[in-house]
């Protein structure tokens, strides 16, 4: 009898611990003791800030890898462009004339995007994103560019 007299209590205190609990199954943390919501948000930002870092410090240790691979589809598109050119060179008329404005502008991009490329190889680690974003930028403006004229010219050579 003695033992079912504590068992009663020990099962009353096990089921408000459970009825305590988070949906998730989890208790809820306790407050850390004279923390306030400044010093917990303060806490939030830092950790926050921190994780920021990590990422940028693996991104930029990946940046050889970023630049080799980059390297090679610029140079995939400015085959791309050479052959685009040669396709365009065997029509006459106003369609080379406007074909070749409008893959000029390609090529500008191109330059511009390349000399982009650049920074980032050369990037410290501080400047890193900056850079990378700036490149990123140039980059997809290349590649619309670069889309927009092939579809235009596929358009017009092989209608």
């Amino acid at each position: 009898m003695r033992n079912t007299t504590w068992l009663i209590p020990f099962l009353g205190v096990a089921a408000l611990t459970l009825s305590c609990t988070s949906t998730e199954g989890k208790a809820a943390p306790a407050p850390i003791p004279g923390e306030t919501a400044a010093e917990e948000l303060d806490n939030a930002i830092t950790e926050t800030a921190e994780a920021a870092e990590a990422i940028n410090e693996y991104a930029y240790a990946q940046k050889a890898e970023f630049v080799a691979k980059t390297k090679q589809e610029l140079l995939e598109i400015q085959q791309e462009l050479d052959r685009l050119s040669a396709k365009a060179d065997s029509v006459g008329g106003a369609v080379k004339a406007e074909a070749e404005t409008t893959l000029g502008t390609v090529r500008k991009q191109w330059a511009l995007t390349k000399t982009h490329l650049d920074a980032v190889e050369n990037a410290s680690e501080s400047s890193w994103n900056d850079i990378e974003r700036s490149f990123r930028k140039s980059y997809g403006q290349l590649k619309d560019s670069f889309e927009k004229s092939r579809q235009w010219l596929s358009d017009k050579i092989e209608p």
